[in-house]
């Protein structure tokens, strides 16, 4: 009896192939990217889960991974929104829907191009390193383009507690955010490359003795014990004695983009918390402090031009008998509107000013005004404000305070000039009135908790409704008001004088990641067109 070989089907008709497994490849790497990008917004506050980070970029990893450049932009597509929307749901809150999903869908775009820069180096040796840095590149185009940039998401922000976060002493955020990347990209390669072994039938020994295997470790491990290395040299130790400060929270009439219809009453209530504190100095209960805080748009009314508003002022600075930084919208003497802060003292009134640098478009100025109303009258609900030109550290009764207001604390170069300017403590003042209850007054008090460690300051946050907060060096909170209620803090502040490494170098640990991500990419094309030209 002749055996018989198996059919095979003719060239121009291919063998039928099972369909559910076809499908289930298309379809789990788009899982992936969307519990990625879901893992990576929940590690966000007001969640403090800064682990989940890594296995969201490990997911993602595993999504991208081979796959073809329009592939990887796909998924970068469906992991941005993921994770974008519902962080950025906060810019909805009193405008609608509208402005909050183009934005999250314009950020999700830009995040798209890391996930196509991801899956073109994920063939290469050590890929999980280039690909950290691409992800590093993205971001720093996020934080500059368009429009002046929005860091808002960035990874090194829903770092602000856990084992990562003394990075940002040595290297900033893009350091912080690097070592998060780098070990989630690391847990995704060393489980690409088990799952694969076992599948050729390697034994656990051959397994553990794998090069590549061991190399991903490796990788996955050594962002964990830098951080944990790091952990012991952030200090919050005094160098300069400590400043007693008070942080006023006045609370405001109402929630959403109209409470400043009642600007008046914003100033009072502070000024009211302001004198509650005096009354207590008076009969002993506290301490006099050294300065006191008040948040940024506490004086809506130009105290410049309105006599009330400066006696207002004067009368809470004489009662508490300390120099108070005033949070205020006023009209400079070229005519345009500035978000400023002025230091007012006890007995000469205002003197140092600082205007807020970077500006919030579509809120505080507003891009293609006319363009965009096409979309949306309440573009016209946006300022006119001009931005000012240079940090400055107010000298308040002996302790210089880095002021960085409200949305400023997202930009690296902002508050790295406040501390070279010779600021013991950074001070945060904001308004957060206008999103309400919403997830964005945590997430930004997450960012002035990173900061702290990455400049080795104390950092205050005083807000007209809260959360107003005293930050500890070490990015840890002491102190804290809560939501929509009126309060004071008084603490006790270590002033502190060296500068971090971060401080000190700047830009250059972001450029040198990029640079990391860069060298991948031109490493890819290279490899690319060898590989073409072997094929011809």
């Amino acid at each position: 009896m002749t055996a018989t070989a198996p059919p095979v089907a003719p060239p121009d008709e291919p063998a039928e192939q099972p369909a559910r497994p076809s499908y289930l490849r298309r379809l789990v790497p788009v899982g992936l990217a969307v519990l990625a990008g879901l893992l990576l917004y929940v590690s966000f506050p007001p969640r403090e889960l800064p682990w989940l980070a890594p296995l969201s970029f490990g997911l993602f990893g595993a999504a991208v991974y081979g796959r073809r450049l329009r592939a990887g932009f796909g998924l970068g597509l469906v992991f941005g929104l993921a994770y974008l929307v519902p962080l950025l749901s906060w810019t909805g809150v009193d405008v609608g829907p509208l402005p909050w999903l183009a934005l999250a869908v314009a950020e999700a775009l830009v995040l798209s191009l890391a996930g196509l820069g991801i899956a073109y180096v994920s063939r290469l040796p050590l890929w999980p390193l280039w690909a950290s840095g691409v992800w590093i590149a993205d971001e720093a185009l996020r934080a500059r383009f368009p429009f002046g940039g929005f860091p808002w998401g960035k990874v090194a922000f829903g770092q602000p507690s856990g084992v990562f976060l003394p990075l940002a002493s040595l290297g900033g955020t893009p350091l912080l955010g690097f070592a998060v990347v780098l070990c989630g990209f690391g847990l995704a390669a060393l489980a690409l490359r088990v799952i694969g072994l076992r599948r050729s039938g390697d034994s656990a020994v051959r397994v553990l003795r794998d090069r590549t295997a061991v190399t991903a470790a490796v990788l996955t491990v050594a962002p964990v014990v830098a951080g944990a290395a790091v952990m012991p040299f952030v200090s919050n130790a005094a160098q300069a004695g400590t400043a007693r400060v008070a942080l006023i929270q006045g609370n405001v009439p109402r929630m959403g983009l109209d409470f400043n219809a009642q600007r008046r009453a914003v100033l009072d209530y502070h000024v009211r918390e302001t004198m509650k504190l005096a009354a207590k100095i008076k009969s002993g209960e506290v301490k006099r402090p050294d300065l006191v805080l008040w948040p940024e748009n506490s004086s809506d009314i130009d105290p410049y031009v309105n006599q009330d508003a400066y006696d207002e002022i004067t009368e809470a600075a004489q009662a508490v008998g300390a120099p108070i930084s005033v949070g205020a919208v006023v009209t400079a003497k070229d005519g345009s509107e500035r978000n400023r802060l002025i230091l007012w003292d006890p007995k000469k009134g205002p003197g140092a000013v600082y205007d807020k640098r970077h500006l919030q478009p579509f809120g505080e100025y507003m891009p293609y005004r006319s363009f965009f109303r096409i979309f949306s009258k309440d573009v016209d609900r946006a300022g006119e404000f001009v931005p000012g030109k240079k940090a400055v550290a107010f000298d308040m009764a002996g302790t210089k305070i880095g002021n960085v207001t409200c949305y400023e604390a997202a930009f690296d170069d902002v508050v790295r000039d406040q501390v070279r300017e010779g600021a013991q403590i950074l001070s945060v003042p904001s308004n957060n009135a206008t999103f309400e209850r919403s997830q964005m007054t945590y997430q930004q008090l997450a960012m002035d908790r990173v900061r702290a460690v990455e400049h080795g300051r104390a950092v205050m946050v005083p807000v007209t409704s809260g959360i107003s907060a005293v930050i500890r060096p070490d990015g840890s909170i002491a102190q804290h008001t809560g939501m929509f209620e009126a309060d004071t803090l008084l603490a006790d502040v270590p002033k502190r004088t060296s500068q971090t490494l971060a401080t000190r170098a700047g830009v250059w640990p972001e450029a040198l990641l990029v640079a990391i991500g860069v060298g991948g990419l031109a490493w890819a094309v290279v490899g690319s067109r060898r590989g073409r030209r072997t094929a011809d």
